[in-house]
This record gives C-alpha cells, sequence and structure tokens, in this order.
C-alpha cells in the first residue's frame, strides 16, 4: 500500500511521525464515511415553533448537554434535526474532540449549521462501541494532530475526518467490549452509592450520639410578613429557616452543650500585608489565602509569597497539628474548620483566618473540635452571625465564634468519648474511601482494556 503525505506532517523521514491511529494490526479497518452517512434533515419552521425544539451543543470529550435559551428567544439561523442514535459533532471543536451520540430518550433535538449530524450504519457499528471509540486517547490525540488553519481558528475538514480508517471488529466483538466495560462502569457506580450510603450513615450515627437533630426541612411557601425575632439573616431562606427550627420539636440530648469559648482559651490570627502574585517558593515567606482552610481540609499551596524587603513574622508560622479557622469567605466556608495533618515551614496565618489556642489542661479534643464545626445545628449559628455585605466574601467574628454553643461529652472520660466518637466516624469514611478507590480502579482499568483491545501503545507501534 502507498501512502501520501503533506510536507507538514512529516517531522522525520518515516510514517511513523505522521499523525495516525496505532491500531492493532489484526484488526480490521474502515472509512468513518462507509460506517456514518450524513443526516441533513432542515427544520420546517413553519410546523414547528422553536419552544417545541430542543437545542444541543457537543463539549469536549463527547458529551451532549440541553442547551437552556430565554423565554420568547429562538434562533434565525436554519435548524437541523438530531435522532435518538445519532452522531454529531461541531465542526470548530471538533479538533478537542467534541462528537457524541445523542441518547435514545432525547425527544425534537436540533442543532444549527455549526455542527454535522451523521447516521450510523447500524448493521456494522454498535453506536455504544463508536461513543465509547471516540473518547479514546488514541483518537483524540489523531484530531488535535489533524486540526488546521490559522491560531485561534483551526479546524479538521470533514473530508479528513470522514477519510480516517478505524479500527471494526466484529460487531459482536464490540458489543462485548461495550458490555464489559458498561458493567465495570455500573459496578463502579454501585460501589460508590454504597460509599455514600456508609458516609451518611457514620454521620448521622455521629450526630445522634451527641443528641443534635437533624435540620427540619424548609417550607415550601411565600413569607410576605414575618417577625423581627425570626430574622437571623436578611434573606427569605433566613425566615423559613427560623421558623422552621422555633416550629421543630424539641430534642434534647443527653450531652450538654458547651460554647466554643469556654473550651478554648483564645482565637488568633495572623497577617495580611501585601504580598506578590504567586505562591512562596520552597525557600520563601509566604502567607496563606482564604482558600487555604475548608472543611477537614487543608490546602498549603493556597498561599501568596513574602516580598523579600518585609519581615517575617515567625510567630504566625503555621505548625503541623494546628486547628485553623476560616474568618472571612463565601457563605458556606465561613467557619469552616481544619487541622493542619502537614505543612512546608516558612507560612504564616493571614488575618481572614484564626488559629485555635487550646487550654494546657484542653476538655476537647482537636478532631472532635474539627468535627462539630460541620453540625448543623453550629451551621445555623454561624450563617445567622455571618455579617459582610459583598455576595462573595462574608465575615465572623471572633466573639461570635466564641459564642458556638455545641455538645461536648464531659467528665473523666470525655476525652476518651470524644475520641472515640470520631473513631467510629474514621472507620465508616475510610471504608467508603476504600469502595471509592475500588470503584475508581475498575473504571480505569475496564477502559484500559476497551482502548488495548483496539490500539498499540505508539512506542510499540514504531518499533
Amino acid at each position: 500500500m502507498i501512502e501520501i503525505f503533506r510536507w507538514r506532517m512529516l517531522d522525520r523521514w518515516d510514517a511513523f511521525t505522521v499523525p495516525h491511529l496505532h491500531i492493532s494490526p489484526h484488526l480490521s479497518q474502515k472509512k468513518i464515511s462507509d460506517l456514518l452517512k450524513p443526516r441533513v434533515e432542515r427544520v420546517d419552521r413553519k410546523e414547528w415553533s422553536f419552544d417545541q425544539l430542543q437545542p444541543i451543543t457537543v463539549h469536549f470529550g463527547g458529551d451532549i448537554s440541553r442547551r437552556s435559551v430565554k423565554e420568547g428567544k429562538s434562533y434565525s439561523m436554519d435548524l437541523f434535526w438530531v435522532r435518538p442514535g445519532d452522531v454529531v459533532l461541531s465542526k470548530i471543536d471538533l479538533k478537542n474532540g467534541a462528537v457524541g451520540v445523542l441518547p435514545d430518550s432525547w425527544e425534537n433535538v436540533v442543532v444549527t449549521s455549526h455542527f454535522k449530524v451523521y447516521t450510523p450504519d447500524l448493521e456494522q457499528i454498535d453506536p455504544r462501541y463508536l461513543k465509547y471509540l471516540l473518547r479514546t486517547d488514541d483518537f483524540k490525540a489523531w484530531l488535535w494532530a489533524n486540526r488546521s488553519g490559522t491560531d485561534g481558528r483551526t479546524e479538521i475538514p470533514l473530508e479528513v475526518f470522514e477519510g480516517l480508517e478505524i479500527p471494526l471488529p466484529s460487531k459482536a466483538q464490540q458489543s462485548e467490549l461495550c458490555d464489559s466495560y458498561e458493567a465495570a462502569l455500573n459496578e463502579g457506580a454501585s460501589k460508590e452509592r454504597e460509599a455514600d450510603a456508609i458516609d451518611r450513615a457514620g454521620w448521622q450515627a455521629f450526630e445522634s450520639a451527641l443528641g443534635v437533630a437533624p435540620p427540619p426541612p424548609l417550607s415550601d411557601r411565600p413569607v410576605f410578613i414575618a417577625q423581627f425575632t425570626n430574622l437571623d439573616r436578611w434573606s427569605h431562606e433566613g425566615i423559613l429557616d427560623a421558623i422552621g427550627r422555633a416550629n421543630a420539636p424539641d430534642w434534647s440530648g443527653a450531652i450538654p452543650e458547651k460554647r466554643l469559648g469556654e473550651l478554648i482559651a483564645d482565637l488568633s490570627n495572623g497577617w495580611s500585608p501585601k504580598c506578590l502574585n504567586r505562591a512562596a517558593k520552597p525557600e520563601e515567606w509566604g502567607v496563606l489565602k482564604v482558600g487555604a482552610v475548608s472543611f477537614g481540609e487543608f490546602n498549603q499551596a493556597e498561599n501568596k509569597a513574602l516580598p523579600s524587603h518585609l519581615k517575617p513574622k515567625s510567630g504566625l508560622e503555621v505548625q503541623k497539628g494546628n486547628v485553623l479557622i476560616g474568618r472571612a469567605n463565601v457563605m458556606r466556608l465561613v467557619g469552616a474548620c481544619a487541622i493542619v495533618r502537614e505543612t512546608r515551614p516558612r507560612l504564616m496565618l493571614c488575618d481572614k483566618i484564626f488559629r485555635v489556642i487550646f487550654r494546657p489542661d484542653s476538655k476537647i479534643d482537636s478532631e472532635f473540635l474539627s468535627e462539630v464545626m460541620k453540625l448543623s445545628t453550629v451551621r445555623q449559628q454561624i450563617e445567622a452571625k455571618a455579617t459582610g455585605t459583598s455576595p462573595t466574601m462574608k465575615n465572623i467574628s471572633k466573639p461570635s465564634l466564641m459564642g458556638l454553643k455545641f455538645p461536648v461529652p464531659e467528665g473523666p472520660d470525655g476525652l476518651e468519648t470524644q475520641r472515640a466518637l470520631i473513631a467510629s466516624l474514621k472507620t465508616a469514611r475510610d471504608t467508603a474511601t476504600a469502595l471509592r478507590t475500588e470503584a475508581a480502579s475498575l473504571r480505569t482499568s475496564a477502559w484500559e482494556v476497551f482502548e488495548s483491545a483496539l490500539f498499540e501503545a505508539p512506542e510499540l507501534a514504531a518499533v
């Protein structure tokens, strides 16, 4: 066989530098044009109003989603039908893998002329096989390598795409590959559902042991008149939340509540000088950003380098084992608490993060504190006391945090009880994490089997 290549495709004088699929030699091949027939069905706009139609878009990697169009708006361009099972691609984003297969349940789907629609030959190809083939690394690499045009406007000519020869096992083999891969996906999804259930049960057991009631659901009704006593914050949701809590049945737990200020010595925060707009290098001092603290997570990479002309304050350096609480952030992360498991040296607290100073004879375990800060009852208190007019940045004061109330096992065995509750919670989370790891491994292994059945590794193909 003689192959003809363009000069721009040749890096060296051999065919292996030409962008092509590394198809396993034992597989038969067919051109895409022999498997896909172009569908050109124009929508009759006299028979169909735009609100009866469902425009779609195709994303990188092949996912298809419905476009939302504002009520009263429509497309002035010609529209074309896409039928369930059709292959549809975005002309401009074909190079990024924007090729997908329309799901069977979607109706009245249309695209503009910026897309191309094909009907697969079901005698030769299983649509599922085509959908997965289009997402393989080898295929996506071919798409990217075959783009042409000026910078910013590169496209893959449709005749090049249609002329590509793809691996084509028998239809029975295609279905077998797809069934095997989908079985692994289903098993992985089952493991993840089990993991989610274990996570929920572990947290519910933690709440129940502390005698904490789950929050009452918000009522689905408008509120036009509200008493000032119900206004924890200026929002409709805040009013409904306050009314719901006021009408909720009493939940009297056996464990007494304490204020945070009764359990710790202090909350100290840091320093926020004008820093460089980059993360600190290992040998530099840095200042943490607000994003360094989220629920249970400390991210040391969220920092900015301290300018060399400023002297660092070593007393503000974050240490392993510190418990940090976010003072300012978006509402859902105000009051987020995390333990510093590991950290690089020379990172300082900023003034938007508090460090917990424990008493020498502390009656609260640091791990327990980190978890109770997530309780719904505690979050309600934090959000009710948060201040700030900016929709993207809320604050909570030190007195408000010190006034937070939550149940704390006390007495001679109080710390042991707290640690036992944390151990049970950790066991549940470790089990859930193991299941999610298994699910991810199943998906990865199944995908590797699918790809290896069709393609050789590039380095092997070049030998």
